[in-house]
């Protein structure tokens, strides 16, 4: 009996000894490390020689950040694959643009919602367009497996019995606007925000109607663990919302998104195909030598001039960077309509701007002013800065110029700036639609690898904030 006694007595001093048990926020800071499931695609993660982007992938970072430790990024095969693996606790949460559903709940919790879509039934222009469901039916209608687009069509035929899809495990969401587009498949199902993107480079895929409401997109935890870690991603959406980040970061990758109309891309991708290959060299050249990239650069000059190297403007712009006389002569260009020199001298004058503006300007914001600034003049693009501080907002945010920048053109703003009137609407212009041409020269060297499948990659904490 005294041994058992003192068995009991030293089991309950180790007990006692081992402290309490670790809540799962804590276990994640001790280890350093957040693991995150993600699915490739243009909405949640996807390599460019710059780095690697997505809304997802950002939204991620910034919260291995708040925390304080890496981020390890686990790629999902299929679609279907992604809640299943949370619920079997590998990794402490999905970031996937995943949209909240009742069946899902019952398998994860979800966090704060931060961006809202809804589910779209898309058909390709120039095809008749559906007006309801009924005229679907006798379609070829094929979904991703495992998507809430699954679960909702489900739902539809309660009350449309007749309605058929075949569903795909290995198929992208993408890859199935790509076979609607190619006219393979009638019909597909999207979500808002991934049309939107792939709209940018092919508006011939068009949605015909919404078949939800507005569903909210949210990270998914698994319910075996405490709520540790999912209450700090309430603070960090709380924190993030309130500071505008949120906001500033979904018009990063959806502000633009719907800028040039079907005529402007479908002129652009084939002038990419056609002109590009012409003057890439020289654009490469010259970003190299500007430490610039170069797509971002040929963009400018398609927004420009359409890459016309004799382009000449009533105002006296010329070239394909369409520099003044002044501007030519500062940056000592001899011959404007070269094409080399004025890629070159746009190249100079764009890294001028760019060093002149405020160290404290951060990426991509800095590039979306100086961008401005080439187009409206740096000393306008300063007035609205200041008309932008003046009413209590951020004046380092593209976000928040390019509500003041119109103002430019109004007596009773401009007659308040210190140089006076400026055509205010066009640098916002001029700015959206470079951030399209230069988006679809990313998914145009990324086309054949953005959808493969990548490793399990472990990241140092670092600012994600890339264009």
């Amino acid at each position: 009996m005294r041994i058992i006694i003192l068995t009991l007595i030293s089991f309950v001093l180790s007990a006692c000894s081992k402290g309490p048990e670790l809540s799962l926020l804590e276990q994640v800071q001790k280890k350093g490390e957040l693991v995150v499931i993600s699915r490739t695609g243009p909405t949640t993660y996807y390599k460019t020689p710059e780095g690697i982007l997505g809304l997802e992938y950002e939204l991620s970072t910034r919260f291995a950040k708040h925390l304080g430790v890496k981020l390890k990024v686990l790629l999902a095969e299929n679609q279907e694959d992604i809640i299943p693996m949370i619920v079997r606790g590998e990794a402490h949460l999905a970031a996937a643009a995943l949209t909240i559903t009742e069946n899902r709940k019952k398998l994860v919790r979800f966090s704060p919602g931060y961006q809202t879509i809804d589910q779209q039934l898309v058909y390709r222009l120039g095809s008749k367009r559906p007006s309801s469901l009924e005229d679907v039916i006798d379609g070829h209608l094929e979904v991703t497996r495992g998507t809430s687009h699954t679960e909702r069509l489900t739902e539809l035929t309660k009350t449309h019995p007749d309605l058929q899809w075949k569903e795909h495990r290995n198929i992208s969401g993408t890859e199935l606007l790509n076979l609607v587009y190619e006219q393979v498949i009638d019909y597909t199902i999207s979500n808002s925000n991934e049309l939107s993107l792939f709209q940018r480079y092919n508006k011939e895929v068009n949605a015909a109607f919404s078949i939800s409401e507005p569903q909210s997109l949210a990270w998914a935890m698994p319910y075996h663990v405490d709520n540790s870690l999912l209450n700090e991603s309430k603070n960090f959406f709380r924190k993030i919302k309130k500071s505008g980040e949120l906001e500033q970061l979904i018009e990063r990758y959806y502000g633009h998104a719907d800028q040039l109309n079907f005529v402007g891309t479908r002129l652009y991708i084939r002038h990419v195909k056609t002109k590009l290959p012409r003057y890439q060299r020289q654009f490469e050249k010259a970003a190299a030598k500007y430490k610039l990239d170069w797509r971002l650069l040929a963009a400018i000059g398609y927004q420009e001039s359409h890459w016309k190297p004799k382009a000449t403007s009533p105002t006296g712009v010329r070239g394909i960077m369409m520099l003044t006389l002044k501007t030519a002569k500062q940056l000592q260009i001899t011959n404007r309509l070269d094409p080399e020199q004025s890629i070159e001298g746009g190249a100079k004058y764009i890294r001028y701007i760019l060093n002149r503006l405020p160290d404290r300007i951060a990426e991509p914001d800095r590039t979306w002013l100086a961008l401005a600034a080439y187009n409206v003049g740096y000393y306008h693009l300063e007035d609205a800065r200041i008309l932008t501080q003046e009413r209590g907002a951020d004046p380092d945010k593209w976000i928040e110029v390019k509500k003041d920048l119109p103002l430019l053109s109004k007596e009773k703003w401009y007659k308040k700036t210190k140089y006076g009137y400026a055509r205010g609407n066009e640098p916002v212009k001029y700015v959206e639609n470079i951030r399209i041409y230069h988006d679809l020269l990313i998914w145009d060297d990324n086309k054949t690898n953005a959808l493969k499948q990548t490793p399990a990659l472990t990241l140092p904490e670092l600012d994600s904030s890339v264009f």
